[in-house]
């Protein structure tokens, strides 16, 4: 089957951002694999603003993300006794000829901002997410120093300090003054 691009407009299960469709990715653009065949693999974009769709198939689609944003890539899997593997990383797309981490499914790699496994932990991480976008904050644009807080408090079984919009105003500010 060939692939083909997609119009973002019509819909490619994320939000079109106002993103075009090239037929062949921007240079740059850190690519991910999405693969979903339901209650087996299921690998999506749990936020981000993808510059670049494209279906391969009715399970298989890559997109892209500008170099510098930030987004969270699940990854579950299961076979017919339940789930076997289930994982969130929220990665910063790698600037071109910049080293970066690998990350299976993600070309060429990525800046690891949080990395964890196990239904409970990605669980967290997602209830993190859902309180960041309830105080009116897009998850993509949160100080990456946060996702890092995140990581290493789940990783130690802490508990987080929440994202604020205080702490959100600050970043802006930061990023103002700083390039």
């Amino acid at each position: 089957m060939t692939a083909r691009p997609v119009n973002p407009a019509i819909g490619a299960g994320l939000e079109p951002d106002g993103c075009c469709a090239p037929a062949v990715p921007p240079s740059g653009c850190t690519l991910v694999d999405l693969i979903w065949r339901k209650g087996e693999i299921e690998y999506w974009i749990r936020f981000g603003r993808p510059r670049f769709k494209w279906i391969a198939d009715h399970e298989r689609r890559t997109v892209g993300f500008a170099p510098g944003s930030v987004f969270a890539f699940v990854r579950w899997t299961a076979n017919g006794y339940g789930t076997t593997a289930s994982r969130i990383d929220i990665l910063r797309a790698a600037d071109a000829g910049r080293p970066c981490q690998t990350v299976p499914h993600v070309q060429p790699g990525a800046e690891i901002l949080l990395k964890q496994h196990g239904w409970p932990r990605v669980a967290r991480v997602l209830e993190a997410i859902d309180r960041i976008e309830a105080i009116g904050i897009p998850p993509g644009d949160v100080v990456p120093d946060y996702w890092r807080h995140l990581h290493h408090r789940l990783s130690a079984n802490e508990a987080p300090r929440r994202y604020t919009r205080l702490r959100h105003a600050a970043w802006l500010k930061r990023r103002e003054v700083m390039p």
